[in-house]
């Protein structure tokens, strides 16, 4: 069993507190540097191996910076993301851009970065070639369907919006071919937040088979498989993290067995993993405000969903920790709420805890990734701080809460005033 502890003492969040009014996110940077390298260690094996950070975990220019200083390359998937990228200085091939329903002007700006494009409908060949032209490489996504299982938070492959099925990568390689086009790549993402080590070495079975498949009935080569993300992170304490170095090995003796023996090595082996690089080294730091005994017992904190959206929207657990009582009994039960107009702003429901009081810091785990980048603005709730606990022990503010003037500055009030 896992134990859940914070990169900070009592007295060490006091002093941060002093500086930074909560709620706000924190990120530990030494955590976070350490895990990534064991990630890039654990495939080194595969030469040219690639982990593409999936931006949408967690969208700030600081943390980006710090894994493209690793090697790490961007997965995007919109406008927003693509700019963002360009703005922290990453473009060419170490941007994937896998996206759907997309519209033109995101492909164009794909292009122009130079970014790895991965398609995720065949009618997206013709519809990329009449706006911007084809690029030299093209991927596409490949949706298993009934090949394999999905989980809670993407749902089941044939229900999924993502992807080609199998009789389309064959057409679509098959018509890119025709096109003139010479590299390509494939993707597939079938799964979010998976604990179970083998579903990745299976994923990446599938998809080696494909290549064999592809590559010899259209003589063509493929430069890298992309086999996702989806690699989950222990939210219980109770729960046991993937093996990165058993996935790397099972991944391994399927290259040997189906790459290699067929002579289609050298191929390049990417993730494009977020949650688990960044999501259990982040935190939601908050102070208890009320303490409310009805029917049930609440816990009010100065956060609300509009800080991390997880536990309303998936049912999803996050450990918690009453700062300066991890070791008082957890007998009393409450619900964590915040102060969001809606009933299900809640953290957690019937969770034991110490005797919990007004001023109480309160520390939400694993909000690393879908924390602060899920964040909305209902109720007119601003968004909150994200700061980062660097190695040396010093606190950076690397994104200010928002203001209620950000909040409205999409607003004409004058105009609205004088509206009849």
């Amino acid at each position: 069993m896992l134990a859940k502890k914070l990169p900070f003492c009592k007295e060490k969040l006091e002093e941060i507190c002093g500086n930074h009014p909560t709620p706000f996110h924190i990120y530990d940077e030494k955590a976070m540097l350490d895990n990534a390298q064991k990630f890039i260690d654990a495939f080194s094996w595969n030469e040219g191996f690639k982990e593409y950070y999936a931006i949408k975990a967690a969208p700030n220019p600081f943390l980006m910076k710090l894994l493209y200083d690793k090697g790490f390359g961007i997965d995007c998937s919109s406008m927003a993301e693509l700019l963002l990228a360009e703005k922290v200085g990453i473009r060419g091939e170490d941007i994937m851009f896998t996206s759907n329903d997309t519209p033109a002007e995101e492909y164009h700006k794909a292009m122009e970065l130079g970014a790895i494009i991965n398609l995720d409908d065949i009618k997206h060949i013709e519809y990329l070639e009449k706006h911007c032209g084809l690029p030299d490489l093209l991927s596409f996504r490949y949706n298993p369907g009934a090949l394999k299982g999905g989980n809670i938070i993407i749902g089941n492959p044939e229900d999924s919006k993502y992807g080609f099925t199998r009789e389309q990568l064959f057409e679509g390689y098959k018509m890119a071919k025709e096109k003139g086009l010479k590299r390509f790549g494939i993707h597939t993402m079938v799964a979010s937040n998976e604990l179970d080590s083998d579903y990745f070495i299976e994923t990446a079975e599938i998809i080696f088979d494909l290549i064999v498949d592809i590559a010899k009935e259209l003589d063509i080569k493929f430069e890298f498989a992309n086999l996702g993300g989806g690699i989950g992170i222990p939210y219980k304490n109770e729960h046991k993290p993937v093996d990165l170095n058993h996935v790397s090995k099972g991944i391994r003796d399927l290259y040997e067995k189906m790459i290699v023996a067929n002579g289609l090595a050298p191929l390049k082996i990417y993730f494009e993993s977020g949650r688990a690089i960044t999501g259990p080294y982040g935190y939601l730091v908050s102070k208890v405000l009320h303490i409310k005994e009805t029917y049930k017992k609440y816990a009010g904190l100065d956060s609300c969903m509009a800080n991390l959206m997880r536990p309303a929207l998936y049912g999803a657990y996050h450990h918690i920790t009453v700062v300066g009582k991890e070791d008082m009994p957890h007998k009393y039960l409450y619900d964590v709420t915040g102060s969001l107009c809606e009933n299900n702003d809640k953290f957690a429901i019937n969770r034991l805890l110490p005797e919990i009081e007004p001023d109480d810091l309160i520390v939400i785990h694993d909000t690393g990734a879908h924390g602060h980048s899920m964040g909305f603005n209902y109720n007119g709730k601003l968004r909150s701080a994200e700061l980062l606990l660097r190695e040396n022990g010093d606190v950076v503010e690397i994104r200010r809460a928002e203001t209620y003037e950000d909040l409205y500055a999409t607003v004409d009030f004058d105009s609205a005033a004088n509206f009849e």
